[in-house]
């Protein structure tokens, strides 16, 4: 469950029971004022931890030491739920494929593509539709393979393996159904309290029903009503838990996406890429589908993702960038819900082919049924020298005994750590317990390093920001370094930024922090990842400037 899901669910709901106010909180509520006062700085993620005591990747003491040296551009490419195409942050640093002419409903590269100025969308049907909600990978495979299986008890002659992979889909679906009927049990009564109370708040403050509010606009009401003190004291509650950056209407917005997505597990529409796109994602033929339109309603994640990487820095608006000289690709790719592989693998071979050299890849599932398709993917950007940033995935598990996908380990066997791919786990701001996020994934042969994932600040669609928990933000924190390494360094290989990346994660050796997902149990850091660190600009920079590029082609066209 989402941490906020969580928070609402289970903090208030327990504090008193909402629609009918029928017990009041044991603990007294903090205020708006000092919600806003123990607000993490929105730039901590860019902090040095010995001379700002954040522990964020160093990023002003990796600009002074690239100081007067020229960089080259670097195109990077998110493959995610779409872009603000519109962002003030993102519209000047977009990839433009200037081989098209755009709105001329011409292929005019004759790639496949039509019109795809500045990415595309595997997504997409005709008339600028989108299939944005989606099923979990279980739940779509369940469906496909209970007819042939659902009633035997041992495999069929020749059908070991198949029978196999259906007892481990049966095994996943029916837990992640338990799951999101309980989510939805407890997220529901949340939903409808969140509406009421809101109303009651809106109508303190004199606001309109399409108006949102904040939390410093809480501190306006003062009234000896109970009903709105109540109302007061959840939304202050929430507003503390979020990070204090957003308003009511995003997080109403944002929970009822979750429940959107919980709703199709319990009761999929399996028709919907079918209907939407026309497409069948199990049939990898190489016709172009899609469409080239990269911001609808769900492209908060992917601009927010963006933002990370390369947001125009020192503009006085929005947030900086990590990477000063990008060209951002967006590829829409990856809906409410899990991604299909079919899409994975084409987003991948339409990024590398059109020039990006860093990709970011936040997201993840638990079951791959094409996953020879993605591994062939990630070959071909290994032979083409692109580096794959991912996420390690959120649900604060071991991957290297319960694995994550995509990943790595290819099913040919021909690879169990690629050297073009760097897992990322997520990290917080302070050398403590709490440095692992609590809902981080972590294995010491799987997850490469940590990076900055809680109470991480971007942009967001329409002007707005955005303050969240995620490998999602980790992953780009940490593409954005390897596109500041290779803007400066534009020799160094794939594998080569791959090992900056890495030697900037120093060995926290003896910091003993809360195992993820646990309250108690504590674990060495250095036996969350690989390298048993932090990323860091800084370092990853210093060293790369000691090694001599391998890289046999610079394309420096955009």
């Amino acid at each position: 469950m989402h941490k906020i899901c969580k928070f609402i669910a289970g903090a208030v709901l327990s504090g008193f029971v909402l629609i009918n106010y029928s017990s009041v909180a044991q603990t007294a509520p903090k205020s708006a004022a000092t919600a806003a006062a123990i607000e993490l700085p929105k730039n901590w993620h860019t902090m040095d931890l010995k001379t700002d005591g954040y522990f964020g990747v160093s990023l002003n003491q990796a600009y002074l030491f690239v100081k007067g040296k020229k960089s080259k551009p670097v195109v990077v490419a998110t493959i995610d739920s779409g872009i603000d195409t519109a962002q003030a942050d993102l519209k000047p640093i977009l990839w433009v494929n200037t081989k098209e002419i755009p709105g001329n409903g011409i292929d005019d590269d004759k790639n496949g593509y039509v019109d795809d100025i500045h990415g595309w969308d595997f997504l997409g049907g005709p008339g600028g539709k989108c299939n944005y909600t989606e099923t979990t990978e279980e739940v779509r495979e369940f469906n496909r393979l209970k007819e042939k299986y659902a009633n035997l008890t041992a495999a069929p002659a020749g059908n070991d393996k198949e029978y196999a992979y259906w007892l481990k889909v049966k095994e996943t679906h029916d837990a992640t159904v338990t799951k999101s009927q309980g989510e939805i049990q407890q997220l529901q009564p949340a939903m409808n309290a969140l509406m009421v109370t809101s109303g009651y708040i809106k109508r303190a403050l004199n606001l309109k029903t399409d108006d949102s509010f904040k939390v410093t606009d809480l501190a306006k009401i003062t009234t000896t009503n109970d009903t709105i003190n109540r109302s007061k004291y959840v939304w202050e509650s929430v507003f503390q838990q979020e990070g204090g950056s957003s308003d009511n209407a995003k997080i109403i917005k944002d929970l009822s996406e979750y429940l959107a997505k919980l709703n199709n597990d319990v009761n999929p529409d399996l028709d919907a890429r079918k209907r939407i796109i026309g497409d069948d994602p199990n049939v990898n033929d190489g016709k172009p589908y899609g469409n080239n339109l990269l911001k609808f309603a769900d492209a908060s994640h992917g601009t927010g993702v963006a933002g990370l990487i390369g947001a125009v820095r020192n503009n006085k608006y929005g947030i900086n960038g990590i990477a000063d000289n990008v060209r951002l690709m967006g590829i829409k790719a990856v809906p409410n819900g899990d991604e299909y592989d079919k899409d994975i693998a084409n987003a991948i071979h339409y990024a590398v082919d059109n020039g990006a050299k860093v990709i970011n890849m936040s997201f993840g599932k638990k079951l791959s049924p094409h996953k020879a398709w993605v591994d062939e993917a990630f070959k071909y950007a290994a032979a083409k020298d692109v580096l794959l940033v991912q996420a390690s995935g959120n649900d604060n598990q071991d991957v290297d005994a319960k694995p994550e996908y995509p990943n790595d380990m290819f099913e040919d066997g021909s690879a169990t750590d690629a050297p073009n791919v760097i897992s990322v786990g997520a990290s917080a701001e302070k050398q403590d317990e709490n440095l692992a996020g609590t809902f981080s994934n972590y294995g010491k042969a799987n997850v490469d390093v940590f990076a900055p994932g809680v109470k991480v600040t971007s942009i967001d669609m329409d002007a707005e920001f955005n303050t969240a928990d995620g490998t999602s933000f980790a992953s780009p924190i940490t593409a954005g370094i390897a596109a500041l390494v290779l803007e400066y360094y534009p020799n160094l290989s794939a594998k080569q930024l791959k090992q900056v990346i890495m030697e900037s994660a120093t060995p926290l050796t003896g910091t003993m922090v809360l195992k993820p997902g646990s309250k108690t149990d504590k674990v060495d850091f250095t036996t969350l990842s690989k390298t048993g660190g932090v990323v860091n600009a800084y370092k990853a920079l210093v060293a790369a400037s000691k090694l001599k590029g391998e890289r046999k082609q610079v394309n420096s066209s955009l």
